[in-house]
């Protein structure tokens, strides 16, 4: 089961490529993983029915207690039968619903089978915190899924609403997960169900692990979302809105029913709620006339009913309950399926433009009819044994004197009715000849046969709904195990009932069976009546619905983000910095004052050079806040980062002091590069006010930090650990220098988080300048014609007035072009001395980079020095030739080298795992090489690697935002032609 999880994983990162390659046809090898789950479940069969319940666990977080644990009972058998096996039919489905639409399909199967391993890890998973994180995930996932229309306002909408719903209900939810949990001290589903445990708080627990369900199955307060949510592609309807993400909720009811069905808050929470949703969806969907839409509020109103039966808590409500959600299943899959069919065929869904559609696709209309049958609770479906069986086990219940269960047998009632009018309504409105107003006959609609494949989901989920209903005594069989799990209900004596009863197509003529036709005949009639009178075109029967609440809460909370804004964000930089400096002393201060240490020890220096530095720094200091210019200031700052050079080198660490003189030159270029579109002089339009103030609290945050280095390096009281870090440096990094076997092997932790910041900072600084996406900043260097590029690698090049050219005997006298992007600068702007020197220190520097990178292991460097090395290289060719020549030295996306290096780090910490170590855990290789001698090979080196080209990638995205994006933007706003800003066109772009 763990090994069919990490398939699903697989799978769905591979189908874009598969997409991409193989286009819709990608969709049918998406299927197999589903079905191999699918069969799997089939073959584990016998050992689930009569035992031992397949079950598997792997340590997670052992401090924790928590696992990775999959148990395969019958209740978790049954949900895995319909999840993977619908997700099959449903994926293969897309093969034809997606063979025109491409946009977007490879993320699309991605995620539509990473959710079907999602819900697959859900409903077998025994870990109560698992459980959450599967949950949660699928909220995400189905966001995805019903945002695929992404450029629809309505999708994108309806996506966020099912997952602020979705999300709350979940956070709830994972509130009374943690009680249990903390209750019980166990978090395995199977110990708590043997434990069965009660009072106050497993009460609370109850209630919030009820919000959870309710809102995941779209039951009334939460019933709004899953109607809108149609807006997301027909297989996702067909999959998440009828097999899988709202039976979540019902599969949560299910599990925990047998043993809190008859605490305090259980049932009236469940029946009450599950009846009024119940017919608040069977109501709206008597009045639509979208046939998605017809199915949505008649899954909202059967999702109530589902509720109701499967959280009563007797073993003949179980049994019908499991039943009745293997039936829904099938038949509201088939019919979202085949709803898509029509308008994939007909581009509508509206029952006012179909008619006559039924005649002529007569397989299809076969196949809505037998669905609508088991939806109805007509013989000889699974609906209808599941139907009478519920009908059967509430009216016992009733009988025996049960409140509850006469509650609850009402409202089934009264909700069966209502099925029966609203699925006469999807039959009339799919496939009946509809009349005009005059009462005229409309002419059929015109219909376009489908493909076989399209039909063949739908076909065989029909077949199974029959066949399910005669072969009733076999899934008897197979859910008894389910059902024996849960209390006894009541007989008409009110005695307790021995076993949860049978299924079977036929009981002979009971008092369920005349009540299930009796609820068929009236839903009939008020399916006619609505037609005849007019009631289901009117308007909206309320004012306001639960949509309209949601949003009030949302246009409230969006008031409320607004006013607390204005109060708190004043868009002043000066006042968000300053009430942090105001904080940090007054809180520093405090604990200082309150501490009893008397420690203050203090040397004159530690190293003569402190001396001549430290004033030197200090006076830098000072004069950068009197400098009245930005670039004045940006130089008098970093002469303070120069002296930290200089102290680092001099207190032995050349790790140190190698990497912020890198740093320092970066941040260097970086600013100028900033500056450029900055006033020269500060101040100029906004002057700085209360000096006296700012220079006070200045004054004290120094005052402040050099008190807390004071206290804080006298106050240790045991041995620092880097005391011990040469030595485990070696034996455990396999590495002499200290410094780099801490950032990638000791606390490769931090170092990937730093990288994650690194990664974040150059997509928020490129998300600042670039207009849509990176690939604008390769758009000065695209006119270089490639074989140039190739050919300034090999053979010499000359400038000539037609561009630069190759040099032959007619041109050998025209000037060389050490760099290919120079020509394109402006004449003021060259500097031939700078050209050359960059084109023969280049590919040196890069080089030494390299050996930075590799010998970092033992020798300072290492790969954060080697990539700001090769970034200062890259800022060569900027310099000198300008964006044009950026493109030529790296003809890539620095976002490519971002990922690459990310997935390299991440790749090393998480390879470890699969060896049974923990992450980021190193190993070595060591070989005699004659004529080399000895050699060694430590794997945490790749994780440097990764670190080497984040950090080109961060500098590269830097150059390429505030360097060449901004030089191509200065271009046209100062080109008075029509490609220009200058223009009239220009200016209203």
């Amino acid at each position: 089961m763990l090994t069919l999880l990490a398939v699903f994983l697989l799978g769905s990162l591979l189908m874009p490529v598969l997409v991409r390659w193989l286009g819709a046809q990608a969709f049918a090898i998406a299927a197999l993983v589903p079905a191999a789950a699918f069969v799997h479940a089939l073959v584990m069969t016998p050992q689930v029915l009569d035992g031992p319940v397949p079950f598997e666990s792997v340590a997670w977080i052992p401090q924790l207690g928590l696992n990775l644990s999959m148990n395969m009972d019958v209740l978790g058998w049954v949900l895995t039968l319909i999840v993977t096996g619908v997700g099959a039919l449903v994926l293969l489905y897309c093969r034809w619903y997606f063979h025109d639409d491409t946009a977007g399909i490879g993320q699309f199967a991605g995620v539509l089978l990473g959710f079907a391993g999602a819900m697959y890890g859900l409903v077998l998973t025994d870990d109560l915190v698992m459980l959450v994180m599967f949950w949660e995930l699928t909220s995400i996932l189905s966001y995805l899924l019903i945002g695929h229309y992404r450029r629809r306002a309505a999708s994108r909408r309806a996506a966020l609403q099912a997952l602020l719903v979705t999300t709350l209900g979940g956070l709830v939810m994972f509130v009374g997960v943690v009680l249990l949990v903390v209750d019980t001290g166990t978090s395995s589903i199977r110990e708590i169900l043997e434990i069965a445990p009660s009072g106050p708080i497993v009460d609370a627990a109850i209630v919030m692990l009820l919000v959870g369900a309710i809102s995941k199955s779209a039951l009334f307060p939460f019933h709004f979302w899953l109607p809108g949510a149609m807006a997301a592609p027909t297989p996702v309807s067909a999959y998440l809105h009828a097999a899988a993400m709202v039976k979540a909720g019902i599969y949560l009811i299910a599990r925990f029913a047998p043993i809190f069905a008859f605490s305090a808050p259980w049932r009236p929470i469940v029946i009450t709620l599950g009846i009024l949703t119940m017919l608040i969806g069977g109501i709206q969907a008597l009045r639509e006339t979208d046939l998605k839409r017809i199915l949505a509020f008649g899954t909202v109103s059967q999702l109530g009913f589902f509720a109701v039966v499967v959280g009563y808590g007797t073993q003949a409500a179980a049994l019908a309950g499991l039943a009745l959600v293997i039936g829904h299943a099938l038949f509201k899959s088939a019919l979202f399926l085949i709803v898509g069919v029509i308008d994939r065929q007909l581009s509508t869904r509206d029952i006012t433009e179909l008619s006559g559609v039924g005649r002529q696709a007569p397989v299809m209309a076969t196949a809505a009819f037998i669905s609508i049958a088991s939806m109805v609770g007509i013989a000889p479906t699974i609906g209808f044994v599941a139907k009478e069986s519920t009908l059967t086990a509430l009216l016992d219940d009733a009988l025996g004197g049960s409140p509850w269960g006469l509650v609850a047998l009402i409202g089934v009632v009264l909700g069966s009715m209502l099925t029966a009018a609203y699925g006469a309504r999807f039959l009339w409105g799919a496939f009946w000849k509809k009349r005009d107003e005059q009462g005229q006959q409309l002419p059929d609609t015109a219909w376009p046969d489908p493909p076989v494949g399209f039909l063949s989901a739908p076909i065989i989920l029909a077949g199974v709904t029959l066949a399910a209903g005669i072969g009733a005594p076999a899934l008897d069989v197979a859910l008894q195990g389910y059902a024996l799990t849960a209390s006894p209900g009541l007989d008409h004596a009110g005695e307790a009932v021995e076993g949860p009863g049978h299924l079977a197509l036929w009981h002979g003529f009971e008092p369920a069976l005349g009540i299930s036709i009796l609820s068929i005949l009236l839903g009939i009639g008020l399916f006619l009546l609505s037609r005849k009178t007019g009631w289901d075109r009117k308007a909206r029967l309320l004012r306001f619905t639960a949509a309209d609440v949601y949003y009030l809460v949302m246009r409230g909370v969006d008031r409320l983000s607004v006013l607390s804004t204005t109060l708190t964000q004043r868009g002043s930089l000066p006042v968000y910095v300053g009430t942090i400096f105001v904080v940090f002393v007054s809180a520093e201060v405090t604990a200082l004052i309150a501490s009893d240490i008397d420690r203050y020890n203090l040397s004159a220096w530690h190293t003569p050079a402190q001396i001549v530095v430290a004033p030197i720094m200090a006076i830098a200091g000072v004069f950068a806040v009197r400098a009245q210019k930005r670039y004045t200031g940006v130089v008098l700052v970093s002469v303070t980062g120069l002296g930290m050079v200089v102290l680092f080198a001099t207190s032995g660490a050349p790790d140190l002091a190698l990497t912020q003189i890198l740093i320092e030159t970066v941040t260097m270029v970086t600013f100028a590069l900033v500056l450029r579109r900055l006033p020269a002089r500060m101040g100029e339009h906004n002057a700085s006010v209360g000096r006296v103030p700012r220079a006070l609290l200045a004054i004290g945050v120094g005052v402040t930090m050099a008190f807390i280095a004071v206290v804080a390096t006298q106050s240790r009281i045991a041995d620092p650990i880097s005391e011990i870090f040469p030595e485990i440096a070696y034996e455990i990094g396999h590495g002499k220098n200290v410094v780099n076997v801490a950032l990638v092997d000791l606390r490769g932790w931090d170092t990937m988080g730093e990288l994650s910041v690194l990664v974040l900072a150059a997509t928020g600084v490129a998300s600042l300048v670039f207009v849509t996406h990176r690939a604008d900043l390769l758009a000065g260097t695209k006119n270089l014609p490639r074989a140039t590029r190739k050919a300034a690698r090999s053979r010499p090049l000359v400038e000539t007035t037609e561009g630069i050219r190759f040099q032959t005997s007619e041109n050998e006298s025209s000037p060389r072009a050490w760099l290919v992007g120079g020509q394109r600068m402006k004449p003021e702007n060259r500097s031939i001395l700078l050209e050359v020197i960059v084109r023969i220190l280049f590919h040196t520097i890069i080089v030494v980079s390299i050996f930075l990178l590799f010998s970092g292991h033992n020798l300072p460097g290492g790969g954060f020095a080697g990539g700001l090395v090769a970034g200062m290289a890259l800022v060569m060719r900027y310099i000198a030739g300008g964006r044009w020549e950026l493109g030529a030295a790296a003809p890539t996306d620095a976002g490519r080298l971002l990922g690459t290096g990310l997935i390299l780090a991440v790749g090393t910490a998480v390879v470890p795992l699969f060896f049974g170590l923990a992450p980021l855990t190193s190993t070595f290789w060591e070989w005699e090489i004659p004529g080399i001698g000895h050699m060694e090979f430590v794997t945490s080196t790749i994780f440097d690697v990764g670190v080497y080209l984040v950090v080109i990638g961060l500098v590269l995205d830097v150059l390429r935002s505030l360097g060449a994006e901004v030089d191509r933007q200065a271009a046209l706003r100062s080109t008075p032609g029509p490609e220009g800003f200058l223009s009239r066109e220009g200016r209203s772009r």
